[in-house]
């Protein structure tokens, strides 16, 4: 084995390429980097992230109007409940008065009563959900998202003119869940 051999691996390497574990030079004209993984790219100005939307997308939005529409729905609800409670007082004296019926009376004023003041709670969380969709971080995300499995699920209830809130439901899960609703609450704030 002579070293003067071409295809000697242990021989003295012939210029061109420069052999293992020698730092490569740059081509003329290209600034020297460090040795190892390549530069990183400069930062921009700002808080570096160059991505976030500046805008509320067009998906949010809509679920923020959603939330609107479905704080009126429960409003409604609770008016006729609350006029419910008057109705079966009505329908319980025409019926006559005995210990029975005003057990049956009292009853169902509180099941109406407790669906009447149920649905202005749902009805405020909708407000607050609407109102910190502008400002509102992941957090608000989050909760309009488990809001809108609580409007599925009262829904369900409310058969067949819950299929409307069902429908509103998954539109606020869906336009809060996509990437460009993810984008818009995870962005950073001043």
């Amino acid at each position: 084995m002579s070293f003067g051999d071409p295809n000697n691996p242990y021989g003295q390497q012939q210029g061109g390429q420069p052999g293992y574990g020698y730092p490569q030079q740059a081509p003329q004209g290209v600034p020297q980097q460090g040795y190892g993984y390549p530069q990183a790219p400069p930062v921009q100005p700002g808080y570096g992230f160059p991505g976030a939307p500046v805008e509320m997308p067009g998906g949010v939005k809509a679920a923020r109007v959603m939330l609107w529409v479905v704080a009126a729905f429960q409003i409604i609800a609770a008016i006729i409940a609350f006029a419910g409670m008057g109705a079966v007082s009505d329908a319980v004296d025409s019926a006559g008065t005995t210990a029975d019926t005003q057990t049956i009376e009292n009853f169902g004023k509180g099941v109406l009563a407790f669906i009447g003041v149920l649905a202005l709670i749902f009805a405020g969380l909708s407000v607050a959900l609407a109102l910190k969709m502008k400002t509102g971080g992941n957090a608000t995300r989050v909760c309009a998202i488990v809001y809108g499995a609580f409007i599925c699920f009262g829904g369900i209830f409310q058969l067949p003119l819950g299929i409307v809130t069902i429908a509103l439901g998954v539109l606020i899960i869906v336009f809060v869940a996509k990437s460009d609703g993810a984008a818009w609450f995870q962005r950073p704030r001043a």
